[in-house]
């Protein structure tokens, strides 16, 4: 018997570093867009052959018990899987791009709540457990109950359901809520009130409460940094679960998750010129726009007309096109490529700047763009983008307003001074597609639409696109 059982734990072991080698390979591949689509597809291998793994071959001694015996409740760990996956695969299947950033905050906001959980289950199958066990029992609660209370904030945000509010003091009213759930852990985890779970429970509130607190203020345009924080406190939540169980491949993948999204947060804020302080505490994003005549006071914009915008792009050596959240909005990324393919068949190089931050979520301009097959090396970071900037002939903006905005590298005053942004006005003709003059997500008027080298072709971009496409083969 004892034999079979450390035979089992050696095949269970291998299947681990199969499952934590997978998820090393994913997330390296995930770096590149061309093998982001295979990494994934091996990392959720590397997974399903550990949850199975875990499934048939684990083996634990309960308390009274001499011989070490499996998991029980096959029918509920099925039904949880299938149920799971089912709801799970629909909703990716389903979900619109622009709704991609929305999907994400839940979905990371449920593994905060499964760390939670975890948590929560052990503590009542073991509330006497060391200070050990007992402190990695309440981080775990204590993080993941954040992540899973601010993904729902960050979701319904994103989804416009929820508005930025800032409640007054709301930093202090934070720090109180913040002091409070260490002191309480302390009397948790000192045992200085035996028998009380309900000093337990009443962590798990705060961090709850604290969770919708620290996101609610956040301005909508430091959501992809709030995204990416999050992220990493699941990650890190997850990591303490493997501890709590001795798992291994648990416990890379939320070491994984939890540093690669704190390397993305950093390089998120990073790209807005913000430090992570400025993003939680600031008011980036909050900012309201001036009234209707401020709009008038910087001078007249001009339109272009879709003949005349045709003409300017067929007759030019290279195009750059800027994608923002307007692009998705429309659904309008297969056009997108369209119009790149007619003007490369007249000749035109046509390249796309990217901005970091450009959409709702890090990244998610280049995963729209790889929806409709655009090739990744067309895709030009900012920095390079930048570069070849004043090579261009012409900078068509599809919905991107604040990755744009001169006010960053000009206007001490604006909310986003000193955020990189893309220099459109090194080239020689910008032409923006919006559907109306009304401010970006961060709530701030864009003088570029009021330079000399500026034109405004107002317009669905789905519908624009496709009568650019028809005018440029008509010529």
């Amino acid at each position: 018997m004892e034999q079979t059982q450390e035979y089992l734990n050696a095949i269970l072991l291998f299947i681990y570093l199969i499952g934590s080698v997978t998820f090393i390979l994913g997330l390296k591949m995930l770096s590149h867009p061309e093998t982001a689509r295979k990494g994934n597809l091996i990392a959720a291998g590397g997974m399903i052959i550990a949850i199975f793994g875990t499934i048939f071959l684990y083996q634990h001694k309960s308390e009274g018990e001499s011989v070490p015996t499996g998991l029980h409740n096959y029918i509920w760990i099925f039904a949880g899987l299938i149920i799971g996956t089912v709801i799970g695969t629909m909703a990716a299947k389903k979900v619109q791009m622009t709704a991609m950033p929305e999907m994400v905050s839940m979905f990371n906001g449920m593994g905060g709540a499964c760390a939670m959980l975890i948590s929560l289950i052990e503590y009542k199958n073991d509330p006497t457990a060391t200070v050990g066990k007992l402190l990695i029992i309440v981080l775990g609660m204590i993080i993941g109950t954040v992540s899973f209370a601010g993904s729902v904030i960050a979701w319904g945000k994103l989804a416009g359901k929820i508005k930025d509010k800032t409640i007054p003091g709301g930093q202090i009213i934070n720090f109180l809520i913040f002091a409070g759930i260490i002191i309480l852990a302390i009397l948790v985890l000192g045992n200085f009130m035996p028998g009380t779970p309900a000093l337990f429970y009443a962590i798990l509130a705060l961090a709850a409460l604290y969770g919708v607190l620290f996101v609610m203020p956040i301005g909508g345009a430091d959501m992809p940094v709030v995204i990416s924080l999050l992220n990493s406190f699941t990650g890190v939540a997850a990591a303490f679960g493997g501890f709590l169980y001795n798992n291994p491949v648990m416990l890379t993948g939320g070491i994984l998750v939890g540093s690669a999204g704190t390397i993305l947060t950093m390089l998120m804020c990073k790209a807005m010129n913000r430090s992570l302080k400025n993003v939680l505490i600031g008011s980036f994003g909050g900012a309201k726009a001036g009234p209707a005549g401020e709009a008038k006071a910087q001078g007249a914009y001009k339109e272009i007309s879709l003949n005349d915008s045709a003409v300017l792009m067929a007759y030019a050596t290279r195009v750059m096109i800027i994608p923002g959240y307007g692009l998705a909005v429309a659904q309008a990324q297969h056009t997108c490529h369209e119009l790149e393919k007619v003007l490369e068949e007249k000749g035109v190089e046509v390249v796309y700047g990217i901005h970091p931050v450009a959409g709702r979520m890090p990244g998610h301009m280049n995963v729209l763009l790889a929806e409709a097959d655009v090739p990744y090396e067309k895709l030009l970071e900012m920095e390079e983008a930048n570069d070849q900037m004043g090579g261009t002939n012409v900078v068509l903006i599809l919905g991107a307003n604040d990755v744009v905005n001169p006010a960053a590298k000009d206007d001490p005053a604006s909310p986003i001074y000193g955020m990189p942004i893309l220099e459109v006005e090194k080239a020689e003709h910008v032409i923006v597609n919006k559907r109306s003059m009304k401010p970006g997500y961060a709530g701030i008027e864009n003088e570029l639409f009021f330079r000399p080298k500026t034109s405004m072709l107002f317009g669905d971009a789905k519908k624009v696109l496709q009568a650019l496409v028809t005018e440029l083969k008509q010529l």
